[in-house]
């Protein structure tokens, strides 16, 4: 092996062992990081909740005269009658550490009851809509995707789609507000969707 070869592979070496050494120190202090939020957020005091941004569901403006022979309809129709007496809020994006410290870990069991009430919440909007749209009714799964954004869903396919749906009537100046709701999502699946949508329609 020659002097040179012989150099390349021991400073290809030497730099391996760094980055990796260099990733370990990331990690250790992430972790590190987590668990003292973690202990921090065992140790906080029950706060209110009067104040937090619940959800209500105008069921009367939803379309639930159509496709009432339909049982995936009816399972939606259904899901949502019974939302409607429960405790809904949009925590998607945070982490039960999160909640603890906002808010003091007796309430835990609790924040995580509403943002369950609202993860079945968007995901059945999304699910009613798409029966809708493939029966042809998309002025009416437009209101209902129009109410999901303006809960903040993190569900792609509601902003896809609704967006398509404002194109096809020619109300394309709406684009933006779509982006603009992407953009101030706390879930990671909002850089997923702004991208797309401004890679759809780069004119805005």
């Amino acid at each position: 092996m020659t002097f040179p070869v012989l150099a390349s592979l021991i400073i290809l070496t030497l730099v391996i062992s760094i980055s990796i050494k260099r990733q370990s120190r990331k990690r250790e202090r992430a972790e590190r990081e987590f668990w003292a939020r973690e202990h921090r957020s065992n140790n906080v005091r029950r706060k209110s909740l009067d104040g937090l941004d619940y959800i209500t569901i105008p069921l009367e403006t939803f379309p639930t005269h159509l496709l009432q022979e339909d049982p995936v309809v009816l399972e939606c129709i259904g899901i949502m009658e019974s939302l409607t007496s429960r405790k809904i809020v949009n925590f998607t994006g945070w982490s039960n550490t999160d909640l603890k410290l906002e808010y003091g870990t007796a309430n835990i069991t609790l924040l995580s009851e509403y943002d369950q009430n609202f993860t079945v919440l968007v995901r059945t909007l999304q699910k009613w809509a798409d029966v809708l749209i493939a029966a042809g009714h998309m002025d009416e799964a437009a209101v209902l995707m129009e109410y999901a954004v303006n809960i903040h869903t993190d569900i792609s396919s509601t902003y896809y789609r609704l967006a398509e749906y404002w194109i096809s009537q020619g109300d394309a100046s709406r684009i933006p507000q779509l982006i603009q709701t992407a953009e101030s999502l706390r879930s990671s699946n909002g850089n997923v969707i702004v991208r797309h949508l401004k890679d759809s329609y780069p004119d805005f």
